[in-house]
């Protein structure tokens, strides 16, 4: 006994990891010896959760015949490339509490479980595998063998998260388990992607997208993380060895073309002065008067400037009154450029190195370049100072790069009309968001929705289901394109349509035209989108799930931080797809911090690992401290003290038990 003590002291969770649980998988759990003098939680939890799931205990009825009412949570589905963390813990224990519940009232119980493909984080571990081991790119496999090999990767490593939630006691109903890129799940995908473009939700056009240079792929507005910069800061930057400094605004002079002076302007990011194609004034600001459509000449590229009136983007009192405008390359100066119909000129490729518009910095890195131009205007004596100047400055989420603006052709979903629908179901009391507080997060984010970006520029993920008609050039060395791309489920439903067109069917029925399916894919909260009903069947309504009457689900259980991510858009395109919203009431836990209520994070210290957590108290006092920690929409409080407070709580059960039954039991005849 004192060496096993020793051992618990030194490696608390070794014992709980090194148990052979005597219990064949899915049988019945023996009873035959005494009970242990102490609660050993790894003892006494093993196999119940695989006796309960091969009895069919978790599984829903779609059986007409089943009169029983109806309760369903679909939980969120992990990524793939995921291990259980805390925030899975709390979500999966508190609905997992919920469908308990509702089984032990008489309730016909499904709750849906499954994968997410998470097509960025995947499609990067895999790169990293294959460079680190084999010393290739996804270049050197080609784009079929690429995706094959990630395939290989998600059958090895991919069902790690959902064994973990089998060790976290979930009473999912694993019959259901699906997979956002499995064939079903990628006919819906197709199906929402072709019905959004018949109803002139989803289009094609180049606008100003958030450019990650690392992933080479456009991201969506939420995908971006902003930090705050008060002063003068230097910041590493993926690709760099030296720091890049931001929080700053440098002043240069624009020379007048004829001589007649100049005009100072000022910028946080000196290197896209190379994209200039403006300097705009206020209308009404008197000391500019005199320049209106007078031309300024670039002082590195062959291009002379207008100077424009533009009273939307010019605040007279900020700075010199005059700003610099570059369209292909910054938000506000885009719909200026339109308004004024300006060149839009693109300065950086897809690697974010400066193209050949950039004049004599052609092929230095986009930060490279900042020094460089900073430097050269000095040379010319053109440099005007420069401040300290505060500033938000955008991250890519995965890839910490900094996010340029970036105009590429890109899919589109116009999300307004959704959007609308979507607040007016929480207006009108269709659906309930609880706690309450949460509507004002939900009313500010989709009252002010800007179209969705959702096409990626990767391999891994739902190929983006439409067809280029295409022919081979004069000299026969590439293909141009004839028109529009054809929207279609698959690529006979595309060739069809292509046939109808007169000027097409000639060249394809000769084989001079032919249809190449676009290379980009979907940003993955387009398939978790659409999962409160892609799991039952979607779109196929005669689907027994569907005509069982499972959808709608009955509630949704989950983060607030995800509201906007992933509950906004389902609501949205369930109400467009199905006329029905995906659930009634949506339910919001807070963030689990530590004791002290801050965030959790390694560099602090101050993490809890859920697994080891397990290993350590069990499964029982991992769940009961999350619950019981839990209010509606504040954030949950764990300590290693309280998971061990709840550990011995369970403790006391167990003494509590072993009394009754060794105790006060043993003593009764068969008859009493």
């Amino acid at each position: 006994m004192g060496k096993k003590a020793d051992l618990a002291d030194a490696d608390p969770g070794k014992l709980a990891r090194e148990f052979v649980n005597p219990t064949p998988k899915g049988e019945f759990k023996s009873f035959a010896e005494e009970m242990d003098s102490a609660y050993h939680p790894h003892k006494v939890e093993a196999g119940w959760n695989d006796w309960w799931e091969a009895s069919g205990y978790y599984e829903a009825s779609s059986d007409p015949s089943d009169t029983r009412p109806k309760f369903s949570i679909c939980l969120p589905p992990p990524n793939v490339t995921g291990s259980l963390h805390l925030g899975h813990a709390l979500t999966a224990a508190v609905q997992d509490m919920l469908i308990r519940w509702h089984r032990m009232r008489g309730y016909n119980c499904m709750w849906i479980p499954g994968v997410d493909h998470a097509g960025i984080a995947t499609q990067t571990v895999v790169e990293k595998k294959i460079k680190k081991e084999e010393g290739k790119t996804r270049h050197d496999y080609g784009r079929e063998p690429f995706v094959d090999k990630v395939m290989e990767w998600k059958e090895q490593y991919g069902n790690r998260i959902t064994m973990q939630l089998r060790r976290l006691g979930c009473s999912l109903d694993w019959s259901r388990e699906v997979f956002t890129m499995d064939a079903p799940r990628a006919a819906s995908v197709q199906e929402a992607f072709v019905r959004f473009h018949e109803m002139g939700l989803l289009y094609r056009g180049v606008r100003l997208t958030n450019w990650c240079s690392q992933l080479k792929s456009a991201i969506s507005d939420i995908e971006v993380d902003y930090q705050d910069i008060e002063k003068r800061t230097r910041i590493s930057v993926p690709g760099y060895e030296r720091t890049i400094p931001f929080g700053v605004i440098w002043s240069f002079a624009y020379e007048f073309a004829d001589g007649s002076g100049e005009i100072v302007v000022a910028t946080t990011r000196p290197e896209t002065m190379l994209g200039d194609t403006a300097v705009a004034v206020h209308p009404d600001d008197p000391r500019y008067a005199h320049c209106h459509g007078k031309m300024l000449k670039h002082p590195f590229v062959d291009r002379l400037i207008p100077v424009i009136c533009d009273a939307e983007l010019v605040q007279m009192e900020f700075g010199t009154g005059a700003v610099k405008v570059t369209p292909a390359h910054d938000p506000n100066d885009f719909k200026c450029g339109k308004r004024h119909d300006l060149a839009m000129i693109t300065i950086l490729d897809d690697d974010g190195n400066m193209n050949a518009e950039a004049g004599p910095f052609a092929g230095r890195k986009r930060f490279d370049a900042r020094f460089d131009v900073l430097a050269e205007l000095k040379n010319k004596g053109l440099s005007r100072g420069e401040a300290e100047n505060p500033m938000r400055l955008g991250l890519c989420s995965r890839t910490g790069d900094v996010i340029e603006p970036l105009l590429k052709p890109q899919w589109w979903v116009n999300c307004a009309p959704m959007a609308k629908r979507a607040t007016e179901a929480v207006r009108t009391g269709q659906l309930k968001i609880m706690p309450d507080f949460h509507e004002a997060t939900w009313f500010r984010w989709l009252d002010n929705i800007q179209d969705w970006c959702v096409s990626r520029q990767l391999w891994w993920g739902h190929r983006i289901p439409a067809w280029y008609p295409r022919r081979k050039t004069a000299d026969g060395a590439s293909w141009e394109d004839l028109g529009e791309p054809i929207v279609a489920r698959n690529v006979e439903e595309a060739r069809a349509k292509a046939l109808e067109d007169e000027a097409l069917a000639p060249g394809l029925a000769s084989g001079a035209v032919e249809l190449f399916q676009d290379e980009d894919v979907l940003d993955t909260w387009f398939s978790s989108g659409l999962f409160p009903f892609s799991p039952l069947g979607w779109p196929d309504l005669s689907a027994p799930d569907m005509k069982a009457g499972w959808h709608p689900t009955t509630l949704l259980e989950t983060g607030h931080d995800i509201l906007f991510f992933w509950v906004a858009r389902m609501m949205m395109m369930g109400i467009e797809l199905t006329g029905q919203a995906p659930f009634s009431t949506v339910y919001m836990h807070g963030l689990v911090r530590d004791a002290e209520g801050q965030k959790m994070s390694k560099t602090k210290g101050n993490v809890v690992d859920p697994l080891e957590a397990i290993d350590q108290y069990g499964t029982d006092a991992l769940r009961y401290s999350l619950v019981t920690g839990s209010t509606p929409g504040q954030d949950i409080p764990l300590s290693n003290e309280r998971l061990l407070a709840n550990r011995n709580l369970c403790n006391k059960l167990w003494n509590t038990c072993r009394y009754v039954v060794t105790g006060s039991l043993s003593t009764l005849s068969d008859a009493e």
